[in-house]
């Protein structure tokens, strides 16, 4: 399950996001507290969503280079 998670971190974050933009917006009477306090764990998670998609992509980009430059032998 975290490997699922670590693959597709920013799907799973974007679904939440939208998830409770849109609970905020259909369901009346929700304590402004509450959405506040859900919108900074959201915002929170997606500075983590962030570092894990910028890991992938160092990773990435230092394969490739490993890769594309010929040893010498």
């Amino acid at each position: 399950m975290l490997t699922f998670i670590h693959a597709h971190s920013t799907r799973l974050y974007g679904i939440a996001a939208a998830a409770l933009a849109l609970v905020a917006y259909y369901v009346p009477g929700l304590p402004t507290e509450l959405i506040l306090a859900l919108t900074a764990a959201v915002l929170g998670t997606g500075e983590a969503v962030q570092r894990i998609e910028n890991a992938k992509t160092t990773k990435a980009l230092t394969s490739a280079t490993q890769v594309s430059t010929p040893s010498s032998q």
